[in-house]
Formats: structure tokens, sequence, C-alpha cells
């Protein structure tokens, strides 16, 4: 849905500039979005079935999910890092480049999956080093070893999904995942609970589910691939290596990797810290983190866009066509924010009580506290999508490592201080840790915009 040359004729204003933009935008933004909601749906669901088997489960579960996702998003930095690349090169019509890049994205992907192997294996030790409980552990290692089965499978799927996406093929992205979230639901309710005729496994069995989908899933995004993209070529010879396509996945693949990292880390520090506050401060953090979580898809898949669009136009040098789509794709971005902060300052105990039993006896105390962790959260809904859209565009020009210094700059030296600082110190408790994380993402949004408007933009 590439705009053509002539949208971007000096004769014509930037109002039609920036006009041109808004429906290829959201042609290739809704479904990627979509597929984003979708995954997150696999984990939500995985969370509420176990959670109903069992609170030891449950707590299995999070502490192996969290541990699993760290390393999952490290690696997924190379199978990011093919989207710009793909979609640059897809900008001129370079074929090969598409396929040579793509590939090394999938060997690298691979050579990763392998190299972690050990930290999934002895993932109990490892946990236990971390301070956690031992039967806890235990059943978090478990989990681990089988769902590492499907690390690979779902690192490959991440990059034909930027393969993909990168094509403008993003409704088989959506698709696919959202067939994944209807089938881990199924196989979830058979597998932990051992319904229809299903043995009962409880942590086991949700983890040969996601092991299930994620095989399933990349099985049909490769039968997909031959039938849409033939031309591509993309699985013939796949084992030749390809030393300067590897080096170009891995120069951007790695930033990107520490980048989406560093943001986890200071999400997942404020989880720690909250645990601190108390057990009830930490519930109501884990149901106000699951609401921002999702509205910050709908901003994941516009950065998604935003990629795309800037690698396109990056490719073509094209920089009037960079400029104005990061303007509209922005513009978008704030809206969508504008509305989220006014749902979580409107109605954030109907919000919360999605997540509660309406016996619990701390129901009116969870509510308290998640009412304000909301109101903090509306806070930082415009920094937290002008973050995220500010990488989406700045991939998109191949700018990834002063971002990942950027990016550790402001969640790790001051996020994650000041959230400490607020929190205790100065004695604002659970409100405090995630005024730090607005901090945190204020400072990471301010610098990253600086960088794209300030230098990566020009680029004709």
């Amino acid at each position: 849905m590439t705009a053509t040359p002539e949208h971007f004729s000096p004769r014509r204003g930037p109002g039609h500039l920036r006009s041109g933009h808004v429906r290829p935008i959201l042609v290739l933004a809704v479904p990627l979005i979509g597929g984003h909601l979708a995954q997150f749906a696999v984990g939500l669901t995985d969370t509420v079935m176990l959670g109903w088997y069992g609170v030891e489960a449950l707590a299995a579960l999070t502490l192996a999910h969290s541990y699993h996702f760290t390393l999952f998003i490290m690696g997924s930095g190379f199978a990011w890092a093919v989207m710009p690349v793909v979609a640059a090169a897809a900008g001129t019509d370079d074929d090969t480049q598409v396929r040579r890049v793509t590939r090394m994205g999938m060997w690298i992907s691979i050579l990763f999956g392998l190299a972690v192997l050990p930290l999934f294996l002895w993932s109990g030790a490892a946990l236990r080093l971390l301070g956690q409980e031992a039967q806890v552990s235990a059943d978090a290692q478990t989990y681990l070893r089988i769902v590492y089965i499907g690390l690979i499978p779902s690192l490959l799927m991440m990059v034909l999904k930027s393969y993909f996406a990168a094509l403008g093929k993003t409704q088989v992205v959506f698709w696919v995942m959202a067939g994944s979230a209807v089938l881990n639901a199924l196989l979830n309710y058979a597998l932990i609970f051992g319904n229809w005729g299903a043995p009962e496994l409880g942590i086991r069995g949700a983890a040969i589910a996601s092991v299930t989908l994620q095989t399933v899933g990349l099985a049909a995004l490769i039968a997909y691939a031959q039938v849409a993209t033939p031309d591509y070529s993309l699985f013939q010879r796949l084992w030749r290596p390809d030393g300067e396509a590897f080096a170009r996945v891995f120069r951007l693949g790695w930033p990107i990797g520490l980048t989406n990292l560093a943001e986890v880390g200071l999400f997942a520090a404020s989880a720690f810290m909250m645990g601190w506050v108390g057990t009830l401060e930490l519930a109501a953090h884990g149901i106000a983190i699951t609401l921002a979580s999702a509205t910050f898809m709908i901003h994941l898949g516009l950065s998604n866009a935003a990629t795309i669009r800037a690698g396109r136009a990056y490719g073509r040098r094209a920089e009037d066509e960079l400029r104005g789509g990061a303007v509209v794709i922005i513009v978008i971005s704030m809206v969508l924010a504008l509305l989220t902060v006014a749902a979580f300052l409107a109605v954030p105990e109907p919000l919360i009580s999605l997540f509660l039993d309406p016996a619990d006896p701390a129901r009116a105390q969870i509510l308290a506290v998640g009412a304000g962790l909301l109101a903090a959260a509306a806070l930082f809904q415009f920094a937290d999508a002008a973050q995220v859209m500010a990488l989406g565009l700045l991939r998109g020009v191949q700018d990834t490592r002063v971002p990942m210094i950027y990016a550790g700059l402001s969640y790790w030296a001051i996020g994650i201080p000041a959230g400490y600082l607020l929190g205790f110190p100065m004695g604002f408790g659970a409100v405090g840790i995630w005024m730090g994380l607005v901090v945190g993402l204020v400072l990471a949004g301010a610098l990253l915009m600086w960088r794209f408007w300030r230098g990566s933009v020009r680029i004709g």
C-alpha cells in the first residue's frame, strides 16, 4: 500500500501530503494491532485459566512467563530487525535482498534459541538464586522445559510475521494470531483441567498448549509464504550462509533486543518493588499493568506500521514521504492515547472490577489502590505512545544503537531509581513507584522523538 511518488510532489501542500498517508497506515496497522491483541489474549487466557486451577500453579506460571518473556524479547530483536530492512528492499523492488535478510533472520533466531537452552534446562536453579521459593521454582522449571520446545518456532514466527508485515501482508499476521488465541483457549481448557477426555496436566498442560500453537502457527506461516510469495523462494537453499546479510541483521537486531529488554526490565522492577509495599498493592499493580498492556498493544501495532512505512521511504530516500507519514501516525497514536486517558480517569473502578471476585474481602482496598495506579497510567499514556512510535520510526530508518542507549538511560538510570525514591524514601508507596514509570517513559519519549526529528529523518 505504498504511496506513489506523485503523492509527494513539491507542487502539493503538506495537508495533501499527510492526508495521503492515513488510509495506507490504517490498512497496515489495524491487522497488526489485532495480531498484538490476539497475542495478549493468549497470555491472558493462560493466567485466567491457571488462576482457576490453583494459586500455586498461577504463581509458578507468573514466574515462568516473566523468565520466558525476558529471553524471548531479547531473541525477537533479530526478527524485528528484519522488518525495516525488508521494507526498504521492497520499496526499491530488491527481491534478492528481501530473501537474503529474511533467511539470515531465521538463522540468527535459531542460533539464539540454541544458545539459551541451558537457561531453560536449569531454570529452577536460576530462579532459586533470585530468591524464589523452591516449590514455585520447581513448578516453573517444569513449565519452562516444555515451553522451550516452542521457543525456536515462536522466534521463527516472529521473523515471518516481520517479513509479511514489511511486504504489506498484515492480514495473515492477524488471522494466524487470532487462530492461535482460540486454539490456546481450547487446548488450555482440555489439558489444564482434563476436559473432553484429556488428561489433567495443570501447568504442564498450559506448556503443551503453548508449544502446540507455536508449532501450528509456524507451519501456517510457512505454508502461506509458499503460496502467497513464491517469487521470493524463501525456503530454497535455506542452509546456505550469507555473511553480509547475517551481519546486517545482527547489527540491527542486538540493539533492538536490548532496547526491548530495558523497557521490560523497567516494568519488571516495578513489580518487584510493588511486592515490597504489600500483597494487595502487588495484586492491584498486576491488574493495572494488564489494562495498560492491552492499550499498549494498539500503539505497538501502529509502531510496526511506522517501521514499515518509514522503511519503504528510507529505501527510496523519500524524505517528504517519511516526514508526512511520521506526522500522521504520531497524531493517530496521540488521539488513541487521549481516549485511553479518558477511560482510565473516568471509569477506573469498573475496569479494575473486571478482574476481581465480587465476594473478595480485599476488593475495596484493591479498587482504591488500583484507581490510583490507573491515574498514574493515564499520565504515562502519551509518553509511552511517543516512545514506541519514535522507536518504530527509528527502526524504519535502521537507527537502533543510539535509541538503545537512550532507552537504557531513561528506564534504568532514571526510571527505576525515581520509582524507588518516590515509593520508599519519599513515602508515596505504590503510586510513587508508578510515578517512576512516568518519569522514565517521559524521558524516553522526549529523547527518542528528538533523535528522530533532529537526525534520522534527514535522509534526502
